[in-house]
C-alpha cells in the first residue's frame, strides 16, 4: 500500500506477468481522500498481448498512514471517455465556468 497519493498505482502482476500495466495518470484530488485517475491497459491471455487503453478512476481513503481503495468507476472505452468529456465541457463549458441548463 502507498503512503503518499503519488505512489498509488493500479500496477498488478500474477505469475510473473503484468496484468493489469499503468500508462499514466493524474492526482484529481489528495487529503485523507485522495481521487485518482488512471490509463492503463490490461493482458490479453488469449491473444497473448496486452488489449486497449482502459481508463479507471478511484478512490483512495487514508488509514493507518496508508491509501486503500475505497471505489472505483471503469470507463470501457475511447468512445466512453469522449462522452464523459462532452458532458463536461458541456455542463462546465470551455471558460471553466459551470452552466446553467
Amino acid at each position: 500500500m502507498a503512503s503518499k497519493a503519488e505512489d498509488i498505482t493500479i500496477n498488478y502482476e500474477e505469475d510473473g506477468v503484468l496484468v493489469v500495466k499503468e500508462l499514466d495518470k493524474v492526482i484529481l484530488s489528495k487529503s485523507a481522500w485522495a481521487t485518482v485517475l488512471f490509463k492503463y491497459v490490461q493482458w490479453d491471455k488469449n491473444k497473448n498481448d496486452y488489449g486497449p487503453e482502459r481508463f479507471s478512476i478511484r478512490r483512495y481513503r487514508k488509514m493507518d498512514d496508508e491509501y486503500r481503495q475505497q471505489s472505483k468507476f471503469t470507463i470501457s472505452s475511447k468512445e466512453q471517455a469522449q462522452k464523459l468529456i462532452d458532458a463536461l465541457t458541456k455542463w462546465i463549458g470551455t471558460e471553466g465556468e459551470v452552466k446553467a441548463e
